[in-house]
């Protein structure tokens, strides 16, 4: 069973209205999700991040959402990780993934950035990839559009249809590798689609 630690789990995107259902801000979206599962207030504010502390079953949690622009959220994350003296291997990255379908989700216990500028700036500032990644996968585009407008475009009509059972799956993922364990979650979600969009 894993210990009973403090864990910190970052959710990326970015901050303001205008991106509140981006396809780029499903660590926003999963976060929020975690933080009404669970009745954590993400309201506390330092190190130019938004964080609530609580419980996710037995285990104590930090949620925490940066509130620089995704290619400059490391260093708060940082910030705040050294503050409370949390290391990189007790930290849960989640992130949207243009090359993971969308209706996926997969767990990875480190790795590179893989061209996401939030993992980047994450690398980037705590030297390292050493830390848990959550992907939810967006897919790519079917239509003639650049990357950026669609990861920063809304869902689609037909992904919004399917998004909650997505993000619930993701959910019992994180819950499972709090409780469970990461090669436990992994076994679980790595491999099944949460969609029936193709």
């Amino acid at each position: 069973m894993p210990e009973k630690r403090l864990r910190l789990i970052v959710g990326l995107g970015n901050p303001g209205k205008a991106y509140r259902q981006t396809r780029h801000n499903a660590g926003f979206i999963l976060l929020d999700k975690l933080a009404e599962t669970y009745t954590i207030e993400i309201e506390r504010q330092k190190f130019k991040t938004l964080y609530g502390r609580g419980r996710i079953e037995d285990i104590e949690t930090l949620l925490v959402k940066p509130q620089a622009y995704m290619n400059r959220s490391g260093p708060p994350v940082r910030q705040l990780a050294d503050y409370l003296r949390i290391s990189a291997r007790d930290m849960l990255v989640i992130h949207d993934d243009i090359d993971l379908a969308f209706g996926r989700i997969k767990i990875k216990k480190k790795g590179g950035h893989g061209g996401h500028n939030g993992l980047r700036s994450l690398m980037d500032a705590f030297g390292s990839g050493e830390f848990t990644r959550l992907r939810i996968g967006i897919g790519r585009s079917e239509q003639p559009r650049s990357v950026t407008d669609h990861v920063l475009g809304e869902y689609s009509i037909s992904e919004t249809g399917h998004l909650d059972r997505i993000i619930t799956s993701a959910q019992d993922a994180v819950v499972t590798i709090l409780t469970r364990g990461i090669t436990e979650a992994m076994n679980q979600f790595n491999d099944k689609h949460f969609s029936a969009v193709r």
